[in-house]
């Protein structure tokens, strides 16, 4: 394909001119019309089986790059722009981001929907068409503002498939409207789908803020991802937006089912359905429930759904382990309770556990439950989540069905994680290696030789800074903040949870604040950097948020700390910022609580771009440390079964821990005068008081250990060869943490696609 000439008649075509006369904003849609349509021109891979993947969130990223990327284009485009005085960074500027999922469990299914498309695997995405997002995140005196996020424009990667489908809930119908976006598979010429349902007519944007009105379902169900749930109308509107997806997604299923030539009593053999969290769960009966109104009897069709479908879980948090009140359903979806509540006598009979019962003696119904009786996997996100499943959170279940339990350690595609948002280490791994890594991360490894390579070294180092030049203008540009390119930059970027805890961090800055205004001046100044989105309704989140902003402004307004502290908030944190943030960091903050991170992927993306993890023994962090080595990563803190003993036998009291000596002056600077001057008192006195009565995820007894670790690390990176070598260990031993990886782990032990 001559790209020039393609390109030529587009602009030609939608406005008249050349494409070096083109506005950058004309040159994208340009881009996006060739894309799409090469996109839409490749066929469907072909197998025995078809993956149908529902996720409540996709969280996709800007689409321009990557697409270019998987269709072969990236460089080309890169190459002819820049003959035209042009970049093709400066053109994804003007492309809105895909506001269709929050953290780590939607960036993980685009993540998946990119490596099923690379192995040539026939599976498409399904979910739903949020129009605002979560949130567009806002700061205003210094506390997080949501605002919607639009982002659907009248050109955009949406396709109108012009498939409809009724959706029966009670008391009224709604039609499902079905879009897709195209999912170009980067090693071969074929392409998968994101299916996309959406309400006919969706509401506007609210006027104020996030606030809308939860009760106009059929106007408001697509409007926000994951809608404040602190009400009752709240829960019931995700419980719409839920059986609105499956139904959808089931009858769809069905009708492709018979498309490609098959009857419904081929469903088991011919479609595999992965339930990506609990949101999904009641794809499970909707389908009996399609199933049996065509005539088929009950036992079999129970038999062919638990034979499709399989469930991934994600974490161990009692709020993720979604329990709905079978009331709600009744309200909902009234046809689904008789199949629930035979769902949950057939799982009774099955073992006289109430623990792994279905509807619980409060009546709700525990749709995890549902999705292990009556699926036939169940894996965990990596190898230490998975065993605690199986030993402790789900053991029950475990017990009862030893062979449904599986491990598939997470992955992020390393073609946008790598190749498309650091194109300066990705050069310097191909100029040392060759390019076979970019098909095969495995190939990373051939790295290794390079740290005693004294040039390789230097060179690494050298693409480092140049990452973080890109960073420092980027937040100059955003946010209108100078940071120092030659300071160590540490940054904490994810999800604003307590179990992440990011207010640990924030006492480490305390620490370090105290420390240069008694004197101790650190060897290089450090900027610290975070980024996360609160929920709506989370409040004790949004107190950190307050308290980490309070801090940015207390060491920006102090001349005496400022040249050697920066505190950094990116505001409205999403993919566009990480693929800065992530080839810029040197320290990676992975300090969940050991035992409550499934997984994480930042962690695997962090080290793929060369930062050296600081974090505790949980989640991946577990596999990372077996693949680098003690001396390629910062370890600190409870292990998971120490942790799980404490919750346990109500061994943890967090003012046994305020009360030591390196610990309670760092809390009381929460309500110290320079704090209090700054920010809302009543809100750092509720985290004070928090942290020192409740600290339900610990972070008062890991805080020693962990200043110390970091300090040790901040010291160790004073040796700039030896720190360099322990970003090529990084580097080279990420290739196991690709995506592809894991769905070939997939579909080898669970799909079976091929």
């Amino acid at each position: 394909m001559d790209l020039k000439e393609n390109l030529t008649a587009v602009t030609q075509a939608q406005f008249g001119r050349l494409p070096d006369a083109c506005t950058d904003r004309q040159l994208y849609h340009a881009l996006l019309a060739l894309t799409q349509k090469l996109a839409a021109d490749r066929p469907a891979p072909q197998g025995g089986r078809k993956l149908y993947y529902f996720s409540a969130e996709f969280l996709m990223g800007k689409l321009l790059s990557n697409n270019l990327l998987a269709l072969g284009l990236f460089e080309e485009t890169r190459s002819l722009l820049e003959d035209m005085g042009r970049s093709l960074a400066a053109i994804e500027e003007c492309e809105p981001e895909p506001s269709l999922g929050n953290g780590g469990l939607g960036r993980l299914a685009a993540c998946f929907l990119d490596s099923i498309a690379a192995l040539d695997l026939p599976g498409d995405g399904v979910g739903l068409n949020y129009h605002y997002g979560l949130f567009r995140q806002k700061f205003a005196c210094r506390k997080q503002q949501e605002q919607p996020d639009p982002w659907i424009e009248p050109e955009s990667w949406l396709l109108d498939t012009g498939r409809r489908y009724t959706v029966p809930f009670g008391g009224f119908e709604l039609e499902a409207v079905l879009y897709d976006m195209a999912v170009p598979g980067a090693n071969g010429g074929t392409a998968n789908r994101l299916h996309l349902f959406d309400v006919p007519d969706p509401a506007d944007p609210p006027a104020n803020g996030i606030d809308f009105d939860k009760r106009d379902v059929a106007h408001c169900l697509t409007s926000f991802l994951y809608p404040d749930d602190s009400d009752r109308d709240g829960q019931l509107l995700r419980v719409y937006q839920q059986y609105f997806m499956v139904s959808a997604g089931a009858q769809m299923i069905l009708d492709e089912l018979a498309e490609r030539g098959f009857g419904p009593g081929d469903l088991g053999d011919r479609v595999a359905i992965q339930i990506n969290d609990t949101h999904p769960s009641m794809v499970i009966p909707e389908l009996i429930r399609l199933l049996t109104a065509g005539g088929m009897s009950f036992d079999d069709a129970a038999a062919q759904v638990e034979k499709s479908c399989a469930y991934t879980n994600h974490t161990i948090l009692a709020e993720a382990l979604e329990k709905w009140p079978l009331e709600y359903i009744q309200t909902v979806a009234p046809q689904l309770v008789p199949i629930i509540q035979e769902l949950d006598r057939r799982a009774r009979q099955r073992s006289g556990d109430s623990r792994v019962a279905i509807l619980d003696e409060w009546g709700r119904v525990h749709m995890a439950h549902m999705d292990i009786h009556f699926g036939h996997s169940v894996n965990g996100v990596a190898a230490l989540h998975t065993e605690i499943l199986k030993n402790s959170e789900l053991k029950p279940f475990y017990d009862l069905y030893p062979e449904k339990f599986n491990n598939k350690t997470n992955g992020v595609t390393f073609r946008r994680w790598l190749q498309a948002c650091d194109p300066a280490l990705s050069a310097w791994i191909t100029d040392r290696i060759g390019d076979g890594w970019k098909k095969d991360a495995a190939e990373l490894e051939k790295l290794l030789p390079c740290a005693d390579d004294a040039g390789s070294l230097a060179g690494l180092l050298e693409v480092k800074q140049h990452n973080k030049r890109r960073l420092q203008r980027m937040l100059a540009r955003r946010q209108g903040v100078e940071v120092d390119e030659n300071s160590i930059f540490d940054i904490q970027v994810k999800r604003l949870h307590e179990y992440k805890r990011q207010q640990m961090n924030a006492l480490w800055v305390i620490f370090k604040y105290l420390e240069i205004k008694s004197g101790r001046r650190p060897a290089r100044p450090i900027t610290v950097l975070f980024g996360a989105k609160a929920a709506p309704a989370y409040t004790m989140a949004k107190h950190i948020i307050h308290l980490i902003l309070c801090l940015q402004a207390l060491t920006e307004s102090d001349p005496e700390v400022r040249p050697w502290l920066r505190v950094v908030m990116v505001e409205n944190y999403n993919v566009s910022w990480a693929e800065a943030l992530i080839p810029a960091c040197d320290i990676s903050e992975q300090i969940s609580l050991a035992s409550k991170e499934a997984s994480g992927t930042s962690n695997m993306k962090f080290m793929a771009n060369g930062a050296v993890t600081l974090g505790t023994m949980d989640g991946a962090n577990v596999e990372i440390a077996e693949l680098v080595g003690p001396e390629n990563i910062y370890t600190f803190g409870a292990s998971s079964d120490e942790v799980i003993g404490l919750y346990a036998g109500g061994g943890y009291h967090p003012l046994e821990h305020y009360h030591r000596p390196g610990v309670e002056y760092l809390v009381d600077f929460l309500i110290s005068p320079e704090l209090m001057s700054i920010g809302d008192p009543g809100v750092l006195t509720a985290l004070w008081r928090d942290m020192k009565h409740k600290d339900w995820f610990m972070a008062l007894l890991d805080v020693e250990s962990y200043i110390a670790r970091k300090e040790q690390a901040l010291a160790e990176y004073e040796d700039r060869t030896a720190w360099a070598r322990k970003m090529l260990v990084n580097i080279a031993k990420s290739g196991y943490f690709s995506s592809d990886r894991t769905i070939a782990q997939y579909n080898d032990e669970i799909w079976r696609l091929r």
